[in-house]
């Protein structure tokens, strides 16, 4: 008879778990225990992390149906363009998105173009139902534990400057973005006051 073993979704955070819990052991040695977590699930990877800003305020005064309605129309709009950049969705948590790309000229040009699609969106739309984007992006080696979540400095770094920094129409990226994308075609200007996790960010000037 045939046999068929079906792996569950969760063999990545499975074999993380058991990493992480032999590490706790006293006396491991953790130095190998995290060469082999970066063998296993280092990657290189662009993150895009995605805001709305004003959204909090939003909800407070317009109520929770308001909130719904925003983080639909917002997803209904910017998904499709995520994914013509060859972007992957990773998780969407309330008003915001966390994105992952390959290449970081197509991140760059993805965060472009959901800038605009909006600016279009919001033409016709009062006040309160416009939708305004924030946008952060880092680079580098991250740990991606299958499909479902990304850890690194440069994830945090992102984090912070799409949800923390970035005022509305903003690109935030950290320094390795700005070292990686083909910048001489590009315009930027350095932001005061980076957050820890860069030695630099940068505001991507766009049209």
């Amino acid at each position: 008879m045939a046999f068929k073993k079906t792996i569950g979704t969760g063999a990545s955070e499975d074999r993380l778990e058991n990493l992480i819990l032999e590490r706790l052991t006293p006396g491991v040695d953790k130095d190998k225990i995290d060469r082999r977590i970066w063998d296993l699930f280092g990657e290189e990877w662009c993150v895009m992390f995605t805001d709305l800003s004003g959204f909090s305020r939003g909800v407070e005064k317009f109520g929770i149906i308001h909130f719904l309605q925003t983080i639909h129309e917002s997803e209904r709009v910017l998904v499709p363009i995520i994914e013509s950049f060859d972007g992957i969705l990773l998780k969407a948590e309330g008003d915001s998105l966390l994105v992952i790309f390959r290449n970081a000229d197509k991140a760059l040009d993805a965060a472009v173009r959901m800038q605009n699609e909006l600016k279009i969106y919001n033409k016709d739309k009062i006040p309160e139902e416009q939708i305004l984007l924030c946008v952060g992006l880092g680079y580098g080696k991250v740990l991606k534990i299958g499909d479902t979540d990304v850890f690194g400095s440069e994830v945090n770094t992102a984090s912070k400057l799409g949800e923390d920094i970035a005022k509305v129409g903003d690109i935030l990226v950290t320094y390795n973005v700005f070292e990686k994308v083909q910048f001489d075609s590009y315009n930027f200007e350095e932001i005061p006051n980076p957050p820890s996790g860069t030695s630099k960010a940068f505001r991507f000037i766009y049209k």
